[in-house]
């Protein structure tokens, strides 16, 4: 019963009840010893902010995250942490190759869970971003790249918005 309810739920419903999870049932042990054990691999010490945030978002499911959403999520499922170290927590997980920054406008970013390289859909109205394969974006050609210089990545973010009647 509970698995059908949590297929009919949102990403923030999502949020939540794994919030819930970890708060009446921390990770078990093998779980924690997984997720230290990568924190470590990445370069990370496995404090306390850092494996909850890691239970969280290191959990196989893709999704997208701000550091405001995230910490929003995190105080309404009864957790307390501070913005700033969900924001720092996220900066150390995306240089560690943990999460995947976005930048959708200006100081705006968004982390993203799926590492793999893919594009993006961002639906302006809703703030949300939507994945896109990387090989449903083909490219005819590249611009010339500055002597001295390489390409190393070619990221697409497509701004989408509600059709109109």
């Amino acid at each position: 019963m509970r698995q059908g309810l949590i297929d009919k739920m949102n990403a923030t419903d999502h949020f939540l009840v794994a919030m819930s999870d970890v708060a009446k049932s921390p990770p078990s042990k093998d779980q924690t010893a997984d997720l230290v054990a990568r924190l470590r691999a990445s370069g990370l010490r496995p404090t306390r902010q850092r494996l909850a945030l890691a239970a969280l978002l290191l959990d196989g499911r893709h999704r997208h995250v701000s550091a405001d959403s995230l910490t929003r999520e995190i105080h309404d499922s009864g957790t307390q942490m501070a913005l700033g170290t969900v924001y720092n927590t996220l900066n150390q997980f995306t240089d560690a190759g943990l999460l995947r920054r976005v930048t959708v406008h200006n100081e705006h970013s968004v982390f993203d869970t799926n590492t793999n390289h893919h594009h993006h859909f961002y639906d302006v109205e809703q703030d949300r971003l939507y994945d896109i394969p990387a090989e449903q974006v083909q490219l005819a050609a590249m611009p010339d790249v500055p002597e001295g210089h390489n390409i190393e990545a070619v990221n697409v973010l497509i701004h989408i918005s509600s059709q109109r009647d």
